[in-house]
């Protein structure tokens, strides 16, 4: 009985425990449902707040416009609402780019649109701000409510109005600059890219540190510009008798210009330019302070460039002069060439001095070359290259003119190099007793007291300059160049005959030009003559009533070096009577300075029929943008100018069109130590 009891309580307690754990579960459960369901409570009834408080604000803000809008309606016109609504559009940051594409309102002016709509966009501005100022008026009037709001509103409008306008011509301008600026910025690069064929290279390397930067020199310049200003202040300072600042102006100075040196790029500059740039600047400030005068100052500088002016000129005269002076030279190794050659030839014996097939010299059915030269190695060029580039080399003739001093030199020459199966014949042209001072005019004036003052006394100022140097070349007193007027007297027995200089390269067979119709014309020539250059007026003094009278000063030029002559027509028109007579006109060099190219032109004014322009190709002596194909294609070029292809101005570029009829191995050239160079030093 007591075991029952004792099995009863237990059950009784095991039955109480799991009881108390089935509620504890449902009440876990139930509490945590109720959170769950708290927290998705209040969610939502945050979103239906917001959604109402928004609608509510949304609401309140329509109800807002609507009543400005109305109340605005009520005060001013459409046309003042338009404008306002306008001004105030979003045109998001303002920008240069915004305005090339074009996404502006109504009252911008858009830079590249036609004039016209410009114009209207402008008016329309322009009628929107009267518009506005007549409302304003109107309310001061009493013909519109004047209380504080609408004043208020009017003004801001025509406020922001204004402003936009100001906004309008600043953008307007900013946009006109940028395009002139681009535009400057095209026309100098190309005016470099066509410098870059004419311009004398040096040596050149992409990876030289100057050219990563485009502005390579500035440093440089900056340097010149803060010595210059050094230079001004320094004097401002002794006026004003600031010797301490002058003293450290002084010292600056000096330590830039030994920094900057001979420096044209930043690159060359040393490691302490910026500490000289520096203190320059601290020391140009302090200048600036205690010595600006603005007046003072522009007088100074005004001074200095005056000053550097005249010496830029001078420079260039000094540069003029001493090109000249080269030009006239004779290089050492043509002078030792002519020497040797003139002892070889009258240690010959007088038989050995002749030439073969002297028969050829007046037979008028061959193709006769008149050359007159005293440059041993030029003629042999031009010989040269006219008899390789012949189809038939036995027709030609040649007929050399050079003086005495250089007779057995030229002799010699062509006796020991044979123009192979060529004609070829030397003459002295101090053996043409014919030409003399009674008949020839040139030779007369040559003798005159004046002409000599002229020529020879070169010390005085008058005559110092490089122009007048140009015209006492010694070629002007020398016959050799004036006797291409006298052909007909030199070659009595010839019908044409072909003149060229001793400074040209033929390069093909010139026998065509003997067949030219020369339309009853004297001389067959090349023209030079450009829209205004190489015309007459450049030549001739026709400020003088006997040129201007007489010619026409836009008459084209043409060119000595290649010139094909017709003697029967020169003799039916006593051309060189002609010459005498211009010539004698001209003794005291009124109508034309010295030379030989103003009085043929004269001589030779309409009796000079055009040649086409492949037959001479000039300027290879002066001109560095001579086309390649022209040259190439050109029957004769020629080395007119003061660089000479025998010189050491000479340029590179031109100058194997010539050397190549050159034999530089051959035993005199080699003794005088020639070389395929510029320079025969």
């Amino acid at each position: 009985m007591a075991l029952k009891r004792g099995l009863s309580s237990v059950g009784v307690q095991r039955s109480r425990s799991s009881g108390s754990r089935l509620r504890i579960v449902i009440l876990f459960f139930f509490s945590i449902l109720t959170l769950l369901v708290f927290f998705v409570g209040q969610g939502l009834y945050i979103s239906d707040e917001d959604s109402v408080q928004s609608g509510f604000g949304k609401q309140n803000v329509d109800w807002r416009e609507r009543l400005a809008s109305q109340s605005i309606k009520n005060l001013f016109t459409k046309e003042v609402i338009d404008v306002v609504s306008t001004s105030t559009a979003d045109l998001g940051p303002l920008s240069l780019d915004s305005f090339r594409k074009g996404n502006l309102s109504t009252s911008w002016k858009v830079i590249g649109v036609e004039s016209s709509v410009a114009d209207k966009a402008t008016s329309q501005s322009n009628q929107k701000a009267t518009d506005l100022k007549q409302e304003m008026s109107q309310v001061k009037e009493g013909k519109l409510p004047n209380d504080d709001h609408s004043h208020d509103m009017l003004t801001t409008t025509l406020r922001r109005q204004l402003r936009d306008n100001r906004r309008e011509k600043h953008v307007a301008g900013l946009v006109q600059k940028d395009d002139e600026a681009t535009v400057k910025l095209e026309n100098a690069a190309i005016e470099r890219s066509k410098a870059v064929d004419s311009a004398v290279l040096g040596k050149y390397n992409m990876w030289r540190k100057e050219i990563d930067n485009e502005n390579s020199d500035s440093t440089v310049r900056l340097m010149s510009d803060q010595i210059i200003l050094a230079k001004v202040y320094i004097i401002i300072a002794s006026m004003k008798n600031k010797l301490d600042l002058r003293k450290e102006l002084q010292i600056r100075l000096k330590e830039s210009q030994h920094a900057l040196g001979e420096s044209t790029t930043d690159a060359d500059l040393p490691h302490s330019a910026s500490d000289k740039i520096k203190a320059m600047e601290k020391v140009l400030a302090k200048a600036r302070e205690q010595l600006y005068d603005c007046k003072l100052m522009l007088g100074k500088l005004r001074a200095m460039l005056q000053a550097s002016v005249e010496q830029v000129m001078s420079l260039k005269k000094d540069s003029m002069f001493l090109s000249q002076l080269a030009a006239k030279t004779v290089p050492n190794a043509i002078h030792c060439l002519s020497m040797r050659l003139t002892i070889e030839y009258y240690l010959l014996p007088a038989e050995k001095r002749k030439f073969p097939r002297s028969e050829n010299l007046e037979n008028p059915k061959l193709y006769h070359y008149a050359l007159f030269s005293d440059n041993v190695l030029a003629a042999s060029v031009v010989v040269n290259s006219t008899i390789m580039n012949a189809k038939d080399p036995s027709k030609h003739v040649f007929h050399l003119v050079t003086d005495k001093l250089n007779f057995g030199a030229m002799n010699m020459w062509f006796l020991l190099n044979p123009p192979g199966k060529a004609t070829i014949n030397v003459e002295n042209v101090d053996e043409f007793k014919w030409l003399n001072s009674s008949y020839c005019p040139v030779l007369r004036q040559l003798e005159t007291a004046a002409m000599k003052e002229y020529y020879f006394k070169a010390d005085q100022p008058t005559n110092s300059g490089s122009s007048n140097l140009k015209y006492r070349n010694p070629k002007y007193l020398s016959m050799l160049n004036h006797l291409r007027f006298y052909l007909p007297q030199v070659y009595p027995k010839l019908d044409k005959i072909l003149f060229l200089d001793d400074d040209i390269v033929v390069q093909k067979d010139l026998t065509r030009l003997w067949s030219v119709d020369l339309h009853g014309k004297v001389n067959g020539a090349v023209e030079t003559c450009g829209e205004s250059f190489h015309r007459f007026d450049k030549y001739l003094n026709f400020s003088n009533p006997h040129i201007s009278q007489n010619f026409d000063p836009n008459a084209c030029g043409w060119a000595y070096g290649m010139n094909m002559f017709d003697l029967k027509v020169w003799r039916k028109k006593d051309i060189t009577g002609i010459y005498h007579k211009w010539q004698n006109m001209n003794e005291d060099r009124a109508l034309w300075k010295l030379g030989t190219l103003p009085p043929g032109l004269i001589t030779f004014y309409g009796l000079t029929h055009p040649l086409q322009k492949s037959w001479h190709v000039l300027g290879l002596g002066y001109n560095p943008n001579v086309d390649k194909k022209e040259i190439e294609s050109a029957a004769v070029i020629h080395y007119n100018g003061n660089m000479k292809p025998w010189l050491e101005l000479a340029m590179t570029k031109y100058r194997s069109y010539w050397t190549k009829y050159i034999k530089y191995d051959h035993p005199y050239l080699h003794s005088c130590k020639f070389r395929n160079e510029p320079d025969y030093n």
